[in-house]
């Protein structure tokens, strides 16, 4: 092999190449524009001039490139496996308090700037991408009844959610901001069970 050919081959890089920042670079832009499902890892290395085993040296699956890139302080489907495995009419329930179990955590500061930094950014592919494909996908067989109207209920959950994290975290309107989360989650979780297993006008 030439010099000139090596130089050429995508892989690891020499050095302090930073390229787990391009890495990074590549897949938010990859997965804002073409959403997580139709993103590849090759297509990720290829937008950052590696080889695909880098990426996954550095950042192990696609799901975990997803949390990385969008700086997400856990894995969205830990944090959601028992909403995963919870009874139909439990789905609400254990949806909101999943979710203010982080924002409540010592992740609370981690998951705000995500948020602000994504929503300030104009970054909406990766809030949608992170709510529809990645957080909420596992439910959309379960809460597609009648057929079609899986992904309608999913994106109802998004707006009651991100409008909570928006008013309680960010705005820090009151008494929202300080009110116990097991009281928030008593008048928001029927809400939300509504919209993932209640008959929704007109549908």
């Amino acid at each position: 092999m030439t010099s000139e050919a090596a130089a050429r081959r995508p892989g690891r890089r020499p050095g302090n190449s930073g390229a787990r920042d391009d890495i990074l670079a590549s897949a938010r832009e990859l997965f804002a524009a073409n959403g997580f499902d139709k993103t590849t890892v090759r297509a990720v290395a290829a937008g950052a001039g590696v080889d695909p085993a880098l990426v996954h040296h550095y950042f192990g699956t696609k799901l975990q490139l997803f949390t990385a890139s969008i700086a997400l302080p856990v894995d969205p489907r830990d944090v959601l496996a028992p909403v995963y495995a919870a009874a139909p009419e439990d789905l609400g329930r254990a949806l909101v308090t999943a979710l203010l179990g982080v924002w409540d955590s010592p992740h609370r500061d981690a998951a705000v700037a995500m948020f602000r930094a994504q929503i300030a950014g104009g970054d909406s592919g990766l809030i949608r991408s992170f709510l529809l494909e990645v957080a909420l996908a596992p439910l959309f067989e379960r809460i597609d009844r009648p057929v079609g109207t899986g992904r309608l209920r999913a994106e109802l959950v998004a707006t009651q959610m991100t409008g909570i994290m928006l008013v309680r975290y960010i705005i820090g309107l009151e008494p929202l901001a300080s009110m116990p989360s097991e009281q928030l989650v008593q008048i928001v979780a029927p809400t939300v069970q509504h919209y993932l297993t209640d008959d929704l006008p007109g549908m």
